[in-house]
């Protein structure tokens, strides 16, 4: 066992190195480096030697390793302090946790073999079911807790004291319950070992049910800022209908008294009062385009929404080619949801623009479907995450069984919004 045992020890301390840096980069969303896995693996490497020429116990050599990792996320990676100390603690904690495990199933197990050739072979299986069992729990992990930097994972630091907490009793349970083999075990010494077996998955269960529970409080989070997003649009749109409605009362009120307007005219030219008229006729002018909207597409609340909005970026060229058809079959407030939408995220992409921006406007009739274009100026680079924005008016299409593109190409945004309106 002379030549085994560090040979095994290599394999174990390479194995781990490389799954800790995976599961820290996996964890955070960062790219791994090779110089990553060299300098880690090496440092575990110094680190274990050190420990048994001075022959310390496992705790320091744990504490040097975290810190390792740590400042691998924190300088290397470029994380933040929490979810680096995180990234570290959990790293750590799972491979304790699976050679704790394995090691109450050896003790129960593995003393009747001491001095036979199979001990190899039982030894070697032992340390493949290690490995497959941390890379499970690694899994499991990241599918429950996946780490991002828009803000939808608040509070990541309160993980932190129940990693640290699994950790130090998983330390303390390897330090004080397990010793070497002896050649023969009493069934008292099985039903300790299997009442730590126990222990140890409730341990894993534990944190699972930790991380899962902060899972569905980071989408209660979510849930809560959408919720709150959605009924201040909800209010807006509310003002644009009900403006809507106010400026078609106001002008078929007008329509209706146009004759009456155009008596008074009349009977003031037939008497020569002509600057009279003039006057009545210049405030009947001012009327009319008080009523009227800078853009005319066939809906009174998309035609003041547009007017709105685009009268809010007027250093932006504006280009609006539209006409929805009569009867349009997209309720108002929807339609609503999609320009407010389209046209916040376009004049916010024109804003981050270096000199005069565009947006344009246009739509199309295909038969039963209606084709709405959105194009505006947006700078270089990758697109921005999917906000509340887009889910709008994807939600929007899907209600009327429609479909959702967008295309970025030669600094210029495209979204292309499918409808049907039969």
């Amino acid at each position: 066992m002379d030549w085994f045992s560090p040979l095994l020890d290599v394999l174990h301390i390479v194995g781990q190195g490389v799954m800790h840096v995976i599961f820290a980069s996996r964890l955070t969303g960062k790219k791994q480096k090779p110089w990553y896995f060299a300098s880690y693996i090496l440092l575990l490497g110094a680190v274990q030697l050190v420990s048994i020429r001075l022959s310390l116990n496992e705790p320091p050599s744990i504490a040097v390793g975290v810190l390792a990792l740590y400042a691998i996320s924190r300088f290397g990676m470029g994380n933040g302090r929490s979810v680096s100390w995180l990234a570290a603690v959990l790293a750590f904690y799972i491979p304790q946790l699976s050679f704790g495990i394995l090691n109450s199933v050896e003790a129960a197990l593995f003393p009747r073999f001491i001095g036979r050739a199979l001990l190899y072979l039982l030894l070697i299986a032992a340390q493949a079911l290690f490995f497959g069992l941390c890379i499970c729990c690694y899994h499991a992990v990241l599918k429950l807790l996946t780490w991002t930097e828009d803000g939808q994972t608040p509070y990541i630091g309160l993980l932190l004291f129940p990693g640290l907490f699994f950790l130090t009793a998983e330390l303390y349970i390897l330090q004080t319950a397990y010793s070497v083999f002896a050649p023969t075990i009493s069934l008292e010494e099985v039903g300790r070992h299997s009442t730590l077996l126990l222990l140890q998955v409730m341990g894993l269960v534990a944190l699972l049910c930790t991380l899962y529970a902060y899972r569905q409080l980071c989408r209660g989070f979510q849930a809560q800022a959408e919720v709150q997003s959605l009924t201040q649009a909800s209010r807006a749109q509310k003002v644009y209908i009900a403006e809507a409605q106010l400026r078609y009362e106001r002008t078929r009120a007008f329509r209706h008294d146009v004759k009456n307007h155009l008596s008074v005219l009349d009977g003031l030219l037939r008497s020569g009062k002509t600057e009279e008229g003039r006057a009545y006729l210049q405030k009947l002018e001012a009327v009319s385009e008080a009523l009227s909207f800078p853009y005319q597409t066939g809906n009174p609340v998309v035609d003041i929404l547009l007017g709105e909005k685009l009268a809010l970026a007027e250093d932006l060229a504006a280009e609006v080619s539209l006409v929805l058809p009569r009867p349009c079959g997209i309720d108002d407030f929807d339609l609503c949801v999609l320009f407010a939408n389209a046209l916040d995220n376009a004049i916010s992409a024109c804003r981050a623009c270096q000199g005069t921006g565009f947006v344009r406007v246009a739509g199309k009739r295909q038969g039963d479907f209606y084709l709405l274009m959105f194009e505006n100026s947006c700078p270089d680079g990758p697109l921005p995450p999917a906000g509340t924005g887009m889910d709008n008016i994807r939600t929007v299409a899907e209600k009327y069984r429609g479909a959702v593109l967008t295309e970025k190409a030669d600094g210029q945004f495209s979204l292309h919004v499918l409808l049907d309106i039969s």
